[in-house]
């Protein structure tokens, strides 16, 4: 198997049971780093459940997530822009964005959108500044195919991710919790190498703070603010910015009570 990253050969690592009955291989790049599991043919099944139960934190990621985007949209970016949240789940960060104050939409193909209703992708017009989406690489086993086929079809060249790394030369034993080998939805792993391979096979700048990733065709402003606000500061800021940008809560309402 080649490496979808650096096109190195990538070597077998181990095996494991996913969905508590197929045995999967796994695969290492020495190179680069970039960990994948063996032709996910199980996806269909995984998938049966967008979303698993077993996901408890997920209204707690969202919430730390919203306050530390907020900071980034509003430090780096022209905060007044249109921006998509992709594999957008059931609208959570799409609706906190809002919130905030930023416009912003949803998209997943996988997902009913619940609570970004009305906000889908197709409405948010021609000029997206960047995409968001949060836990999503784990889940393609070639980024550089998904993320280049997602900023030439919103016409972008800014992404805004996250996605659990690994350090080390080797893959983590199998006790990682990242894996999730019950659930079957993770098939591929990072380094941070391997995440700044991919900016550099995209031409693109790569930037990482606060647990969160970018991938911009520009170089990020204002990084001391950024490492600063980065951690438990992001949530006043948020604060501040929400009402620099005056939230959108109120003014969606009645978008949506006038298409009843």
């Amino acid at each position: 198997m080649r490496c979808a990253v650096c096109n190195s050969e990538m070597k077998f690592s181990f095996s494991e049971t996913i969905l508590g009955k197929y045995d999967v291989s796994y695969f290492h790049c020495r190179d680069c780093g970039f960990l994948r599991t063996e032709d996910p043919y199980w996806l269909d099944e995984a998938y049966a459940k967008a979303i698993s139960a077993a996901d408890t934190g997920l209204l707690e990621r969202n919430l730390a997530i919203s306050a530390k985007l907020a900071v980034i949209l509003y430090l780096c970016f022209d905060a007044r822009s249109a921006f998509v949240d992709v594999a957008g789940g059931y609208g959570t960060l799409t609706r906190l964005m809002r919130d905030i104050g930023f416009d912003f939409y949803w998209e997943d193909k996988y997902c009913e959108n619940l609570l970004a209703i009305g906000f889908e992708a197709d409405k948010a017009g021609p000029s997206i500044r960047a995409l968001t989406a949060f836990e999503v690489l784990e889940h393609v086993p070639d980024p550089l195919d998904f993320v280049p086929s997602l900023m030439r079809r919103f016409s972008t060249r800014n992404m805004i991710f996250s996605t659990e790394t690994y350090r080390g030369p080797s893959p983590p034993d199998n006790r990682w919790w990242y894996y999730a080998f019950r659930t079957g939805q993770h098939i591929a792993f990072y380094r941070r190498e391997t995440l700044q391979k991919v900016a550099q096979r995209l031409n693109l700048n790569f930037f990482s703070v606060g647990g969160i990733h970018v991938l911009s065709e520009q170089v990020l402003p204002n990084r001391p603010l950024l490492t600063m606000f980065s951690g438990r500061l992001a949530f006043p800021l948020a604060v501040y910015i929400r009402r620099r940008l005056g939230s959108r809560t109120m003014s969606d309402h009645f978008k949506l009570l006038d298409r009843v």
